[in-house]
């Protein structure tokens, strides 16, 4: 004989059953999924509770937080920005490339970040003057790959009068490019002229913190307040 069993309902057979997995387990009741739903919301408010805090806020709420959750936390927080930091700021110095990396190093690249190539000329004065603006901005923008190759090795009998050749890249194609430094300086180039560059292509955004020029023009509004209050 057929017995018709109701896998919902909380006897002592049905445990038996569920045991064996003859029928499923019992679905959990709506209190219970309320329950831990509410549960779920609470830890995350307490896991998140500290993200939108600065680092001198935390060191306030040291004398009312646990003092292993604090350090738990704060090794996450440096965990994830390191991370950030990385994925983000991934270049931070000049590469010298050869002609074979050529299209690895600068132009697949392009398609991730603007590159910045300098076709150089050992023993040219502005060619010496851009290396060292390079490296500035190497370090200072490291979200942009900055790249030194010589002219010659780049392109076959590249003329040594073009050089330096300043050339910036994006999505494998030259967006803008300066034969000699004369319109961008010549001979008195300044890490503020090549700021501008990055600018005007795209490859720094206006209102970035880091530029000369943002700050200049800042210190320039101060002098006229100051001015200002002097009338």
């Amino acid at each position: 004989m057929q017995v018709e069993v109701n896998p919902n309902e909380d006897t002592e057979w049905n445990d038996i059953l569920r045991a064996h997995g003859i029928i499923p387990p019992r679905p959990p009741s709506p209190s219970q999924v309320i329950d831990e739903a509410i549960e779920q919301a609470r830890e995350r408010a307490i896991a998140t509770r500290l993200d939108d805090k600065s680092d001198d806020e935390l060191a306030e709420l040291e004398d009312e937080e646990d003092d292993e959750f604090l350090a738990s936390y704060r090794r996450q927080r440096m965990q994830q920005l390191t991370r950030l930091r990385q994925q983000t700021f991934k270049f931070g110095n000049v590469v010298p490339v050869s002609k074979p990396e050529y299209q690895a190093e600068v132009s697949l690249a392009s398609n991730s970040a603007y590159v910045v190539v300098h076709l150089s000329l050992n023993g040219n004065t502005q060619s010496r003057l851009l290396a060292g603006l390079f490296d500035l901005a190497a370090h200072k923008f490291a979200d942009v790959k900055f790249v030194d190759i010589a002219g010659s090795r780049a392109i076959e009998n590249y003329p040594d009068r073009n050089c330096p050749t300043l050339l910036v890249y994006k999505d494998t194609e030259v967006k803008k490019q300066y034969v000699t430094l004369q319109l961008i300086g010549g001979n008195g180039m300044r890490l503020q002229d090549l700021e501008t560059v990055l600018v005007d292509v795209g490859a720094v955004k206006e209102s970035d913190k880091r530029l000369l020029i943002n700050q200049k023009k800042s210190q320039d509004d101060d002098d006229d307040d100051d001015d200002d209050d002097d009338d």
